[in-house]
This record gives structure tokens, C-alpha cells and sequence, in this order.
């Protein structure tokens, strides 16, 4: 039986052909090369005690319709205000009602780096994101082969992005490693059933190395959460859900962002004692 990541990949290369009709590669190079520099990602959370990655998000397999969000770029520049030091766009269409569209407007409203989230599985995506200002790609450890992986990381290297590896358990950690990726995000929801533990992050953020960020993903709703995955080695949250649903986008980041950042000042100074 199919999982939902399978069959969430079979739309994506479905309606990739659709797009590589529309825009030949050769084309999409030549738009990506007259778009300004990446923004440097993640040295910027690197350089960070704490961020918050907040997403712009319509919809999710598990839950369906989220949000309407009639002006994406507002949302993205109250996340922006509100401290966010990513702003993370859903471009999925079938199952996340993203678009590129919506990528396209909040990179002309804000001045933070932006996280193109979709689900990559050929080197096309890696230039449509650069093209359309995109300066990290999401790689989904689970939904590719180690050949995918490298590929991939390296095109998105060589465009000058910064690039966020995402796992789900020790096998993928491992894999993860092989790259020598400088971003890990564990995501809670495991793509292959769409169940959410947050025991996945406390798990494996602590196997993580040290100078990799650590980032936890999915199921994260309030300040206590964010504080006690921080206590397991996060440096990072990425969230869409709460923020989506909760109307204070902009407090919310500022909250997190605040709490997490004390959190993360104990757990350095717990681990250096």
C-alpha cells in the first residue's frame, strides 16, 4: 500500500510535468540568474540562539483547509515583525494549496530569508525556487534515494541556497549526516501515516552534532512546547498550523521567539557546566 508521502510525490511529479511544458529548464536557468544572491539562511540561524521558522500555510493532508489567507505577504510580514528569521511558503498545490504565486508575493514584501516547502524530487524545483527568490529548499530525507539527496543538496549548494534536511527517525539521521547538511529538521509528523509525536523531536534533536542546527517541525501549539524542545536541543521551531489558526501571528512569534531564546540560554549553559 502506498503511503501519503507516495502518493503526495505522484501529484508533485504529475503537475511537474505540467509546469517543465509551460517553462523549459533553459529558461528557468536564465531567470535564476538575474535573481538577486540568496539570502545566507542558515548562517543567520547558526548565528542564532533561537528562530522561529514561521510558515504560510493554507491546508494539510491531515487537517484539510486551515486558513483562507487572502494576502499571503501580510501574513509573511507579520511573522517578519513579529521576529520570525524565516519565512517558510508552502507551494504544494493538491494537498497544501500552495502556490508559487504565493512564494511570488511574499518575496516582494519581505526582507528575511524564505523557505521554499514543497517536495523536491528533481533538480527543475531546486532552479524554479531560486527563480521565483526562494533561498532555501527543503529536502524530505524519506521521499528520496541517496542519490536524490546529494544531487539535490548539491545543485542547491551551487545556486548559493541554504538547504534544511528533514527527518523522521535514526535511519534517516544517519543518511541525513552523509551530506554534511548545516540544517536538520525533525518533523513530528511522520508522512507516511501523518501522526504526530512530539517524543520524535525529543528523540533525536539530541543525536543531532553539535554546529548542525537543530530544528523541530509539526504538532508544536504553545510556548510550554517550544520551551521543553528547546530543552532537547532545538536551535529552531518551524511553524505553520498555530500560527494560521491562533489570529495573533505576530505576538505569537514574539513569544516563542522570547521564550525560546531563554530556554536555549539554560540549555547552553546546563551543557557547558
Amino acid at each position: 500500500m502506498n503511503s501519503v508521502l507516495d502518493s503526495i510525490i505522484q501529484g508533485v511529479q504529475e503537475d511537474l510535468v505540467a509546469r517543465k511544458s509551460k517553462i523549459p529548464l533553459e529558461t528557468l536557468r536564465q531567470i535564476a540568474n538575474d535573481v538577486p544572491r540568496a539570502l545566507p539562511a542558515s548562517q543567520i540561524l547558526q548565528a542564532r540562539n533561537f528562530s522561529v521558522i514561521a510558515e504560510v500555510k493554507r491546508a494539510s493532508p491531515s487537517k484539510g483547509h486551515l486558513s483562507d489567507i487572502t494576502d499571503p505577504a501580510e501574513l509573511a510580514l507579520s511573522y517578519q515583525s513579529g521576529g520570525a528569521q524565516v519565512i517558510s511558503v508552502l507551494t504544494e498545490e493538491r494537498r497544501f494549496s500552495g502556490s508559487l504565486a504565493d512564494l511570488d508575493a511574499v518575496r516582494r514584501k519581505v526582507s528575511v530569508p524564505i523557505l521554499r516547502k514543497d517536495f523536491m524530487v528533481d533538480e527543475y524545483q531546486i532552479w524554479e525556487a531560486r527563480a521565483h527568490g526562494a533561498d532555501v529548499i527543503l529536502l524530505i530525507v524519506a521521499g528520496l534515494t541517496d542519490l536524490q539527496l546529494n544531487s539535490l543538496n548539491a545543485l542547491a549548494l551551487e545556486l548559493g541556497m541554504s538547504v534544511l534536511v528533514e527527518i523522521h527517525d535514526e535511519s534517516e539521521l544517519a543518511r541525513a549526516l552523509q551530506i554534511q547538511p548545516a540544517l536538520i529538521g525533525v518533523n513530528a509528523r511522520n508522512l507516511k501515516t501523518l501522526e504526530v509525536d512530539l517524543a520524535t523531536c525529543h528523540n533525536l534533536l539530541p543525536q543531532i552534532p553539535s554546529g548542525i542546527v537543530g530544528i523541530a517541525e509539526s504538532g508544536i501549539s504553545s510556548t510550554n512546547e517550544v520551551i521543553d524542545l528547546v530543552s532537547s536541543g532545538a536551535q529552531a521551531v518551524l511553524v505553520g498550523e498555530a500560527l494560521v489558526t491562533g489570529g495573533t501571528p505576530a505576538e505569537t512569534v514574539a513569544e516563542w521567539t522570547q521564550a525560546g531564546e531563554q530556554a536555549r540560554e539554560k540549555f547552553l549553559m546546563n551543557r557547558g557546566s
